[in-house]
């Protein structure tokens, strides 16, 4: 029993061998290839470099170097428009006003009549002075006939010297009378002529403040009677407020230019452009404890009388001769933490940061004071695709004149703007 089972696992072993050499040469022959072509097929596999994948070529930027010009760097200030003279017009004489000569609002010339007060109580007075002129005249006459006659007289001792003295007292008496009364005609002749309340200077003039048939005083009484105002707008005063930093740089630069004064322009509050142009002609002899600032005055043409006081106006003042500079775009300019720096690019086409000082905008250009130099190539378009020390295309282009935006109309400005700058025309 034990003889066959043995047989029939020996002949189980052997069957796979019997069944394989059963198999046809061609398909034997194939079954002890396969293998070897998997192998092979795995090994050429394992040793076929993979293709390297393509690098992206590098990002095209705008190149331009620097933009250089003149220019004139300003200090903004804020203020008003005040009048270059302000007259109040009070009554010299008291009476009632007969008549008024002007339109509330005009501008009237110096010497122009403005009202009439009634003559008549002032022409009779001056009527009373002239006679006693003529009474002092004849006293005089008199006394002098009489010392003429005593000096003929005293040289043949016919008169005693107390006479004569007497005399020659009441002439010089006499005398001064007829001063005195040539004074009072003087007098009376002023009053007839303040009558006529003229103007005392050339400007736009107040409303009337008392009509025709109203009594008025003098200064004399109570302070007087108030009939108008007059402000003297040409030229035109322009008053502003400027810190301690200002002032300091302002006499500096007016110490550099041997004392010119320094220029301003000014701008209303509905314009774009500073247009109204003057120079500045007062600065206040001390710097306020309170507010640390000095008050300036600056005086402007303005012959059509467009400018009336109490306009606000924003002001730029210049800030000496002009300067050589350089002009990037401003959106060129960018922030990196506390500093503010440029890209360029290099000789190699490789992008480096430069550390700039900014100064001033002018129209939609910034100017650069420190770090960059006329033959940079700057990067003026394509800064979102580029990294420091990476390689770029450079694409030539240009920096075209500041174009200077118009200013929209805007409030009453309380806080004066940055610095800023203008070509050199």
């Amino acid at each position: 029993m034990n003889m066959i089972t043995r047989i029939e696992a020996e002949d189980s072993a052997a069957l796979p061998r019997r069944r394989f050499a059963d198999w046809p040469l061609w398909q034997r022959a194939s079954a002890l290839l396969l293998p070897v072509v998997a192998v092979g097929a795995g090994v050429g596999l394992l040793n076929r470099e993979s293709p390297a994948l393509a690098a992206p070529p590098p990002p095209t930027v705008t190149v331009a170097t620097p933009l250089a010009r003149d220019l004139t760097q300003w200090d903004d200030h804020v203020g008003r428009f005040e009048a270059s003279k302000q007259v109040e017009v009070r009554p010299r004489v008291s009476g009632a006003i007969t008549a008024v000569h002007f339109t509330d609002g005009a501008i009237v010339q110096k010497g122009q009549l403005l009202f009439t007060i009634d003559p008549r109580p002032f022409t009779a007075s001056l009527a009373e002075a002239r006679a006693g002129v003529a009474q002092a005249q004849s006293d005089l006459a008199l006394a002098q006939a009489d010392l003429d006659r005593a000096t003929r007289l005293l040289a043949e001792d016919a008169v005693s010297k107390s006479d004569y003295d007497r005399l020659a007292a009441r002439t010089r008496a006499a005398r001064a009378s007829l001063a005195a009364a040539q004074a009072r005609v003087g007098g009376r002749a002023l009053d007839v002529q303040f009558t006529q309340v003229r103007a005392p200077i050339t400007g736009r003039i107040s409303d009337r403040r008392v009509d025709a048939g109203n009594l008025v005083s003098t200064a004399d009484a109570g302070g007087g009677t108030l009939l108008t105002t007059i402000n003297a707008l040409d030229p035109i005063y322009f008053t502003f407020d400027s810190s301690e930093a200002l002032y300091l740089k302002a006499q500096r630069e007016r110490a550099r230019s041997g004392g010119l004064a320094q220029q301003v322009e000014v701008r209303l509050q509905d314009e774009s452009e500073y247009s109204h142009k003057g120079r500045v002609d007062f600065t206040d002899n001390g710097i306020s404890a309170q507010s640390g600032t000095i008050r300036a005055r600056a005086v402007i043409a303005n012959p059509d009388y467009f400018l009336a006081p109490g306009m606000f106006g924003n002001m730029r003042l210049t800030g000496g001769s002009p300067q050589r500079a350089l002009l990037v775009p401003d959106a060129a300019v960018r922030t990196d933490q506390a500093r503010k720096v440029v890209f360029v690019v290099g000789k190699d086409g490789t992008v480096a940061a430069r550390q700039v000082t900014p100064g001033p905008r002018v129209g939609n250009l910034r100017t650069i004071q420190a770090g960059l130099a006329p033959t940079d190539k700057v990067i003026i378009q394509g800064l979102q695709m580029i990294q420091p020390g990476a390689k770029v295309t450079q694409r030539p282009g240009r920096i075209d004149a500041p174009r200077v935006a118009a200013a929209p109309p805007a409030a009453v400005v309380t806080e004066p703007a940055a610095s800023q700058a203008t070509l050199t025309r």
